[in-house]
């Protein structure tokens, strides 16, 4: 009986595409929106609202990302020892995802952080103000850089996936398994 990975590669793909989109929605709309209210000490709590209300299907996306990953692995380990470039590729989205989890747990250390602070003066959701904490000021600053860091590292995974896809081509897995066969020339 052959066994399919659709359930595995929809909680992958689905999981992924959540973890890019919020977080790139996150930077252009929530953050970006908190600098549209009137009341400089209401702008952080805007902010905090729609992060918190999205931190727990943030971790349910990233979650089901990472658990069909490691199924997928699981089920295309033939494919990486057999076929040339196909280990290569997976170890290197390996390190892009475990690069992407920690920008995304280092910006919830520090939006936990402007989330305690309370209602402190900010000019936007990762702006601080002249008269904002310096410790507030210092997080947000951080999480100016980490709002384009974690979409660009889940841009970049999004990338690994479609080529991952065109490995598994008929031609090129014939391809890397007769490279890796082959005796390399020296």
């Amino acid at each position: 009986m052959s066994r399919t990975e659709t359930l595995t590669r929809t909680m992958h793909d689905v999981g992924l595409a959540a973890w890019f989109g919020g977080s790139l929605m996150g930077a252009v709309g929530v953050n970006g929106a908190a600098s549209d209210v009137d009341d400089p000490r209401q702008r952080a709590r805007v902010a905090n609202a729609g992060w918190g209300r999205w931190t727990p299907v943030n971790a349910a996306a990233i979650g089901a990302h990472v658990l069909g990953a490691l199924d997928l692995t699981r089920a295309n380990k033939g494919r990486l020892a057999g076929q040339q470039g196909v280990g290569k590729t997976a170890f290197v989205k390996a390190g892009i995802t475990a690069a992407a989890l920690g920008a995304t747990a280092y910006s919830r250390v520090l939006g936990q952080k402007v989330m305690n602070a309370g209602d402190v003066p900010v000019a936007g959701g990762t702006e601080p103000l002249p008269s904002t904490p310096d410790d507030v000021a210092k997080a947000q600053q951080q999480l100016k850089t980490l709002q384009w860091v974690i979409p660009a590292l889940t841009g970049s995974l999004l990338g690994m996936n479609a080529l991952m896809g065109e490995q598994q081509r008929p031609k090129n897995v014939a391809r890397g398994i007769a490279k890796r066969a082959l005796p390399k020339k020296r």
